[in-house]
């Protein structure tokens, strides 16, 4: 039986021993260079030109997508958005690295993950347009996004509720015996939430087989990094918590795929959780509610933009003669098109009919429900200015 006496394992001193802050060195996995090159001593990851050309698409359409988008809730045709640029390599590489039967569970900026596994652009414009096409029949705010085909958990507005959420599915994967893991995405900010500490502590515990990937953008918000914690970083967390961890380059792709595969190979080989610290940028605002020139320099900026992930990327295809410029370029052009037609479209789509607000929730909708819908249509009736027609948004 095991050992049940958690002194039994610990060394002892005779002498006060003050453990400081940085006593644990935690290094960063690189190996692609801000040039695009590959560090002569990397241990370069098996990625082909199919895989490597899929993944560079994917980032290339995400940003086409974020633009787009920003651009619309400016307009007023969306009421809200948030862009992944300069985070791209976090989520689509590390998406990549998984397969189909792995469950992602996200916090909001992880529309790259979503897309690699093919959420397409009519699916991402009926979602924040909220029409009667959208796979939650509207109900979420726009970015909300959630697909039970692509194992794409919906996302929820409070931050860090998926974190324990993961811990727990991921519980349920290994107690049905199946070959697949939970990945969990969440910023540095939420790993400031207390549902982080429960989450980790519940998967070490309980030996779940769970990835948590921390892109740590550097900040929460407009709230730096050195503002929140004092310790380095989140990876010193997971060897807090008793949770195997690795550090990696965010910007890297080619990093961020190798760290993503080895922690899947590790979470289903030994049944437990792999924490991921990626450390990136976020060169757009948070939010379209947000201006970041009142927290961070345009030099900062600048010099992360250096980094930026698909252009590092696409300089290491191009010195493999994988990149064909003119196709590349077709490819760009005809996805900004396409993008903009499923805009046009989703927007025109009417939104979901008003008594499917009360349904989903009991099998049969209760009295008091139909009670308060009904007090509800005829609130819009003496107010119809206010509120969108069902017949579109025309």
């Amino acid at each position: 039986m095991k050992d049940r006496n958690h002194l039994a394992n610990i060394g002892l001193t005779h002498h006060v021993k003050v453990i400081e802050n940085g006593l644990i060195d935690i290094p960063m996995l690189q190996v692609l260079q801000p040039d695009g090159t590959a560090h002569k001593q990397a241990e370069l990851p098996d990625v082909n030109e199919q895989l490597a050309s899929k993944i560079l698409h994917t980032m290339q359409y995400v940003r086409l997508l974020d633009e787009r988008m920003v651009a619309a809730q400016r307009q007023g045709r969306i009421s809200f958005y948030l862009a992944c640029t300069g985070e791209e390599a976090s989520t689509v590489a590390s998406a990549a690295a998984l397969e189909p039967q792995d469950m992602i569970m996200s916090q909001y900026r992880e529309q790259g993950a979503l897309a690699y596994r093919g959420f397409s652009s009519k699916e991402f414009m009926d979602q924040m347009f909220s029409n009667q096409n959208e796979l939650n029949k509207g109900r979420q705010m726009p970015i909300h996004y959630g697909s039970k085909a692509l194992n794409f958990m919906t996302i929820s507005s409070p931050l860090g509720t998926q974190i324990p959420q993961a811990s727990g599915y991921a519980y349920g994967q290994k107690m049905a015996g199946l070959d697949a893991v939970t990945i969990c995405y969440f910023g540095e900010g939420a790993a400031s939430e207390g549902d982080f500490h429960a989450g980790l502590n519940m998967a070490a515990v309980l030996n779940c087989p769970a990835i948590f990937f921390c892109r740590n953008n550097g900040y929460a918000i407009s709230t730096p990094s050195e503002e929140q914690f004092a310790g380095d970083g989140i990876a010193s967390r997971g060897i807090g918590y008793g949770v195997r961890t690795i550090r990696v380059d965010g910007n890297d792709v080619l990093a961020v795929y190798a760290a993503t595969q080895q922690a899947r190979e590790i979470a289903l080989k030994h049944q437990c959780p792999v924490l991921i610290e990626a450390m990136t940028y976020r060169l757009a605002a948070h939010s379209t509610s947000d201006d970041p020139t009142g927290y961070r320099s345009k030099d900062e900026e600048e010099r992360w933009r250096l980094k930026d992930p698909v252009v590092r990327f696409k300089a290491w295809m191009q010195s493999k003669g994988w990149v064909d410029e003119k196709l590349n370029l077709t490819f760009i052009e005809e996805t900004r098109q396409e993008v903009l037609k499923a805009l046009k479209l989703a927007e025109q789509v009417p939104i979901c009919p008003i008594e499917q607000i009360i349904e989903d929730v009991y099998d049969t909708p209760p009295w008091h429900l139909k009670a308060q819908l009904a007090e509800l249509k005829t609130h819009i009736d003496m107010y119809p200015d206010a509120y969108p027609k069902t017949s579109g948004r025309g």
